[in-house]
């Protein structure tokens, strides 16, 4: 017997905000502590701040999201093998493919951001060489990927909180950069990406946007941790 699922509508992603929305999401992200990060956070977080400097800029913004994509990559696949594992039972299969078009959708919205810094990181004429930019990358996202996967197989909460304390990372990094450099205000967003992501005032709202995202990110991966939807799969 043949069982059709119909794709579920995917999610709107996170929403878009006004100038005055971005300013007042900026206060609340930095006047709110940040998480408190597990060994596995650290490992990823220390090695970046030694290669890449522990301030914020353009070019380690692009190297956090080579690897912000890959735990929703990791999810994505667990949810296919759930997936061909309980297709003959309609409910739980449903329940998966939402969670497997919820992952893509948050998968595309990292790389969104990846497409606009690199965009700066070009316009800024900032260098990057083969070592840190494209391998360090790549072994960084590696561990990364397998961490995410086998957390998700054993324990799916842990998977979820790994990427809430990334994400979290990720918002206050672009958020306290914007405040450390005011005259981002000044400099227009050159809305490269405009149609598909949306044109903002100044490139200081365009990345006070993608750390607003980080944030709905986290929070998705935290109210998860409550119920994983996939915890009952049975892998």
């Amino acid at each position: 017997m043949t069982v059709t699922i119909d794709r579920p509508e995917a999610p709107a992603g996170p929403p878009k905000l006004n100038r005055h929305q971005l300013k007042v999401a900026q206060r609340e992200t930095l006047d709110s502590p940040r998480m408190e990060y597990g060994l596995l956070a650290k490992m990823m977080f220390k090695p970046v701040d030694l290669l890449y400097g522990k301030e914020g800029s353009y070019t380690k913004f692009a190297m956090l999201e080579i690897i912000a994509r890959v735990p929703y990559q990791a999810w994505e696949r667990v949810g296919y093998w759930a997936l061909h594992r309980h297709h003959g039972r309609s409910i739980l299969a449903r329940r998966v493919f939402e969670r497997i078009v919820e992952a893509r959708a948050e998968q595309d919205n990292e790389q969104w951001h990846l497409l606009i810094v690199q965009d700066l990181v070009q316009r800024n004429g900032d260098r990057q060489n083969r070592l840190l930019h494209k391998v360090a990358p790549w072994f960084i996202a590696f561990f990364y990927y397998h961490v995410s996967w086998l957390l998700f197989v054993i324990r799916p909460e842990l998977s979820y909180r790994l990427n809430a304390e990334f994400e979290d990372h990720a918002e206050h990094e672009y958020m306290t950069y914007v405040a450390e450099h005011p005259e981002l205000e000044f400099q227009p967003d050159p809305g490269t990406y405009a149609a598909e992501y949306g044109r903002y005032a100044s490139v200081a709202d365009l990345l006070r946007q993608i750390g607003h995202d980080e944030r709905t990110h986290k929070l998705d991966s935290l109210e998860n941790l409550s119920a994983p939807r996939l915890h009952h799969a049975r892998f």
